[in-house]
Parts: structure tokens; C-alpha cells; sequence
């Protein structure tokens, strides 16, 4: 029996979320890329063996496919981050043009931070795309809108050959912090990932005087002596350091150190530590039977790095309605 679900390669692919949206959604995956051997790994436990560890810099594309999805390296343009126009990272997402042009797919997709819309590289790839036949949309997401308990805005590139990219269409359905929550113990357990670290000594003493949706500002104002030196040098205020979640809220976006309370809001509404993985997984909508390998700042990084399962089964939906498959 001839097997006629659309096809797809994912390039970048890291633990295989996007890959699984469109799995899910009724697309064949056929090839995956990724140059982390653990995060691959992962994908092999929970997508399945079409993962390749190597670097897309070095490889030559082959065969077909219908469908091109890419997640490539967001550093350069985070503006959480230094964004460097010189990142050698940054030109990677051209490598997406150089697969298209072999393999020929019907669909482009390229997830990537909102800032990615504004680069030099975007409107390069853009060029590209368009030079080999592809109309090109852009637009920016919010994974809230579409049912994750996060606020999570991402930048989508769709290339396609033929008609009008339709955006896919909003299903809030979880929408807080305690729905996402429910049915986990309230203390970590260790089990199925739900590990959180223990804080230290100064790290407690800072988390006592933070109140629900409180942050660093607390600390500076309840207890100046547990504040460091570099809190009251800053030029501007980073307002979600050492942040406590709210439960009856959505979280703000989940990073790739989501485990270290001075990189965002990801201190437990009420307890004295930071979310464990699989509260982290379960704010970011990834199901409890996906499992995780690696370490725990290895885990953390393939969540911070991924597309939320729900938010890429509206892209993936959404796609495939444009293919009228």
C-alpha cells in the first residue's frame, strides 16, 4: 500500500517538537537534521530513527519532499541577547534556500525569534526564496493565542508555490499557570522529569522576599543587603530576574535556562525554588509521556529551543489546509 501522507525534512531540528506537530498532524517525516547528539537522541525516543546527527553546513541535500520545516539558531537576532550582526550563526538560516533549491518543496516553514523579521539575513533569504519560485509571507505568533500557558511571540516564514497563505486560526484553551499544573505533585518528585534544583543559601534567603509576580525589585527594596553589587549598577531594569509566576496567569516566555531564577520569571508561584522540567515542559504544552535525554541543562535548552507543541500543530494544520491535503 502506496503511503500518500505529505512528506517533510526538518533541519535543525533539535528534540523533534516541530517535527512531532506535524507528525501529529498527518505529514510523514521522511528526514530530520541536527548537530546536538542529545537532543537527538530525544527525538529518537518520542518521533522516531529519521534523525540525522550532522551539521546542515556540510551536508548535501537529496531527493524530494513536500513539506521544508527549519527551526535554525535564534541567538544572533534575540534581542534577550547581544545580537550580533557578525554571529556566524545568523547566516545559517540561509542554508534553508540551498535545501529548497534540491529538494523542491512545496511548503517552507522557518520558526524563529520575532526580531529574526527585521534582519539583513531575513531579507536575504526572502531574495532568495522568491528567486526560485516561492511567494513568501511572515508573520509573528503569540503560542498564548493557540492554547499554551506562555506568552511566547515567534517569527513564521511560509514559502509556497501556489494561492494565498492562510495564518492558522486562534484556540485558547489553557490558559494559566494552575490549569497547566494540574494532576502534578506539588513538590518535586524526581519522577518523569519533575526535578527542580535546590537553591542555595542566598538564592532561598532572595525567593522569601518575593511575593507573587514579584522580582528582583523586592529584594532590592525588602532586603538591599542580599542585593549584589551588579543589581544597582545596571543602566536599565531587567524586571524579570529573580521573577516569581503567578497562578492565575500565563508564564512569559520559557528560555533555554529556565532553571536559573536570575535569567527570568521562573520561580514557583508560592515555593521557595525554581519550576522543575516538567512544569517547564507542561507551560510549554509538551505532553507527560515525551521524555527527555541529557542532563538537566540539557533538557531545559531543548525546551527553551522548541516550538510548543501546540503552536506548531496550528502551523502544521494550517499548512496542510493550504495544500488541501
Amino acid at each position: 500500500m502506496i503511503d500518500t501522507r505529505p512528506t517533510v525534512v526538518d533541519l535543525f531540528a533539535g528534540a523533534g517538537l516541530f517535527s512531532q506537530a506535524f507528525r501529529a498532524a498527518g505529514c510523514r517525516i521522511i528526514h530530520a537534521v541536527e548537530i546536538d547528539s542529545v537532543a537527538a537522541e530525544t527525538y529518537v525516543r518520542n518521533v522516531g530513527p529519521e534523525i540525522e546527527v550532522s551539521d546542515v553546513l556540510r551536508m548535501q541535500p537529496t531527493g524530494r519532499c513536500d513539506i521544508l520545516i527549519s527551526g535554525p539558531p535564534c541567538q544572533g537576532f534575540s534581542t534577550l541577547g547581544a545580537r550580533r550582526s557578525d554571529d556566524p550563526r545568523n547566516s545559517l538560516c540561509l542554508e534553508v534556500a540551498r535545501w529548497a533549491k534540491s529538494m523542491r518543496p512545496k511548503v517552507i516553514v522557518i520558526e524563529n525569534v520575532s526580531a529574526f523579521l527585521e534582519s539583513d539575513e531575513w531579507r536575504l533569504l526572502g531574495r532568495r526564496l522568491k528567486g526560485l519560485d516561492y511567494g513568501v509571507a511572515a508573520f509573528v505568533l503569540d503560542a498564548f493565542d493557540y492554547g499554551v500557558p506562555q506568552h511566547r511571540r515567534r517569527s513564521f516564514t511560509v514559502a509556497f508555490r501556489e494561492g494565498i497563505f492562510i495564518q492558522p486560526q486562534q484556540r485558547r484553551r489553557v490558559r494559566t499557570v494552575r490549569q497547566a499544573w494540574e494532576g502534578l505533585p506539588t513538590e518535586p518528585d524526581g519522577k518523569n522529569h519533575h526535578y527542580s534544583p535546590k537553591p542555595s543559601k542566598v538564592a532561598l534567603a532572595r525567593m522569601r522576599v518575593i511575593p507573587p509576580g514579584g522580582d528582583k525589585r523586592d529584594v532590592m527594596r525588602k532586603a538591599p543587603r542580599l542585593a549584589p553589587p551588579s543589581w544597582w549598577q545596571v543602566s536599565c531594569e531587567v524586571t524579570d530576574a529573580w521573577g516569581r509566576m503567578e497562578w492565575d496567569s500565563p508564564c512569559n516566555t520559557l528560555r533555554t535556562a529556565l532553571q536559573n531564577a536570575s535569567k527570568g520569571r521562573y520561580i514557583h508561584p508560592e515555593q521557595h525554588r525554581v519550576i522543575s522540567l516538567r512544569e517547564a515542559a507542561r507551560l510549554h504544552s509538551i505532553p507527560d509521556s515525551w521524555t527527555f535525554a541529557g542532563l538537566p541543562t540539557q533538557v531545559a535548552r531543548q525546551i527553551g529551543n522548541s516550538v510548543p507543541p501546540r503552536l506548531g500543530r496550528a502551523i502544521a494544520t494550517a499548512v496542510l489546509r493550504h495544500l488541501q491535503w
